[in-house]
């Protein structure tokens, strides 16, 4: 699974809102509601909140492994 906690917080450290996101940036609710759920995003969108953010792939995601029973559910 990928977590998009840290997201939020570089989001936080950087001064830049989901508001500013949609609304100066042009990222769509639909992606940020996305992220919320730790769901499918593409790459050119990860792309995108790097460079806004000015930052690396590292600052906005991580890898969680996934226990057994999770992995089975899907």
């Amino acid at each position: 699974m990928i977590s998009y906690e840290k997201l939020w917080l570089t989001m936080k450290e950087k001064g830049i809102s989901q508001y500013a996101l949609i609304n100066k940036y042009h990222v769509s609710a639909g992606q940020l509601s996305r992220l919320r759920k730790n769901s499918y995003i593409s790459t050119h969108t990860v792309d995108t909140l790097c460079n806004i953010l000015n930052c690396q792939v590292e600052d906005i995601m991580t890898h969680v492994k996934e226990s057994p029973e999770q992995a089975a559910e899907l």
